[in-house]
């Protein structure tokens, strides 16, 4: 980082300079550890001998237990994407403006979940419904392993729970569906030929007043070889939003070539399902009980309200804990031998 030049390309630099960050606070994890480790010790021979040792001692071992825990979900983050940024999109699925308004609280609770977590988020696109709610959103996702965490919310989610649009407050099913890709860095090489790309350029929508914007500042672009659209209105320029559109059309490039040569990721991306009742990883149920559930892990809580209000780590931990369990239970199977069933 310190020779001259470095800093020249700043988005390069920015990468560098994260990934060194996040090496460091690996390093700092380990480092805490061997000394709550030896204050543990220290104060278990204390206890041994006679002295008033036993509420310090329980106190750093309680702490030792977090810290251990904090740094196998460290670990879990190993992958060569983990460390990116994420772009991160949200679609309402079947259900209408019940959807639309479902898709529309996902957003806020990822929101919350980001600002805890202290990421920065641009929301580069968003659609509004028609009565309520979005139909969808695009957001990209800056922070350390952004992309780590957010892999494991990829999919459906399902909301139960007594409408609000229903005069006659009948139970309704609700579904709202997350897909999250590597943001690309900008040394990658993903060719894009103009000639594949249509560039349309549209008016931003926005809450009205001074913030709508009254020129065609808004892009969105269509790769025709893919059938991939992106688009982009967060910026008043219209060459800004051009750059970040196609700033994420690479991304989406990449995930897809990625997924090509990937066997396994291209046998999910061949069975994606329809975004409806059956092929949800998560339920939120708001009635007739309250308790959120995913179901890859099982794992079910009854605090459904801070959930949605973004403490969502307990739900990610889980998920990329069983992850790795599935990982190592593949790797430990011994391969099978045709002809050799035993028989005697």
């Amino acid at each position: 980082m310190g020779r001259p030049g470095f800093w020249d390309d700043a988005e390069k630099a920015r990468e560098v300079t994260r990934r060194r960050q996040t090496l460091t606070n690996r390093l700092d994890s380990v480092r805490g550890l061997d000394e709550l480790a030896d204050d543990a010790q220290a104060l278990r021979e204390l206890w041994d001998e006679g002295e008033d040792a036993e509420e310090d001692f329980r106190s750093v071992l309680t702490r030792l237990d977090t810290a251990v825990q904090d740094l196998e979900i460290s670990t879990l983050l190993s992958g060569e994407e983990d460390g990116s940024n994420a772009i991160f999109t949200l679609h309402a699925g079947a259900g209408g403006t019940e959807s639309m308004d479902w898709a529309q609280m996902l957003l806020r609770m990822y929101l919350r979940y980001f600002e805890r977590k202290g990421y920065k988020v641009s929301i580069l696109d968003e659609q509004a419904g028609e009565e309520a709610g979005i139909k969808g959103a695009t957001l990209e996702v800056q922070g350390p392993m952004a992309y780590g965490y957010l892999k494991v919310e990829e999919g459906v989610h399902r909301l139960v729970r007594i409408s609000p649009f229903d005069a006659a407050a009948r139970r309704h099913t609700s579904f709202a569906s997350v897909a999250v890709v590597p943001e690309v860095a900008d040394e990658v090489e993903i060719e894009i030929d103009d000639k594949d790309l249509r560039i349309d350029t549209y008016r931003s929508s926005g809450a009205g007043g001074q913030h709508v914007n009254v020129t065609d500042s808004a892009v969105r672009i269509t790769h025709m070889p893919s059938g991939i659209v992106v688009s982009c209105q967060n910026e008043r320029s219209q060459h800004k939003n051009k750059a970040m559109a196609m700033k994420v059309l690479r991304s989406r490039l990449a995930d897809k070539a990625r997924a090509e040569l990937d066997a396994e990721r291209q046998a999910r991306e061949d069975e994606k399902k329809e975004i409806a009742f059956g092929n949800q990883i998560r339920s939120y149920v708001l009635h007739p009980y309250r308790m959120v559930k995913d179901h890859r892990t099982n794992l079910e809580i009854g605090d459904v309200d801070r959930v949605l209000d973004g403490d969502l780590d307990r739900l990610i931990h889980a998920e990329l804990k069983n992850r790795r369990q599935h990982s190592a239970s593949e790797v430990a199977l011994p391969p099978s031998t045709p002809g050799t069933r035993g028989d005697s």
